[in-house]
């Protein structure tokens, strides 16, 4: 069986064509790459403690007024943190 030289090549043409992709797309492609950002837009503004601004020598029973009263503040704030960070999960 001899094979001639044209048709060698002809076949070698034709694998080679047949291996070329077709002209890229002219239109334009849009990627989207994820991006890191913040979950937490805004922090809630700390309060203002009473206990904070009691004098060194104030009494016992001043103090835990205070504390008492600072509880509320303290509770609701920690609660409005609580928040924003579960909405970050």
């Amino acid at each position: 069986m001899i094979v001639n030289l044209t048709t060698l090549a002809g076949v070698a043409a034709l694998v080679l064509l047949t291996g070329c992709p077709s002209m890229p797309p002219s239109t334009t492609q849009t990627v989207q790459v994820p991006v890191a950002v913040p979950c937490v837009k805004a922090a809630p503004a700390r309060p203002v403690y009473e206990f904070d601004q009691l004098p060194a020598r104030a009494s016992d029973g001043d103090k835990i007024l205070a504390l008492v009263r600072d509880w509320a503040r303290y509770r609701k704030y920690t609660g409005e943190l609580e928040a924003i960070l579960a909405g970050c999960a």
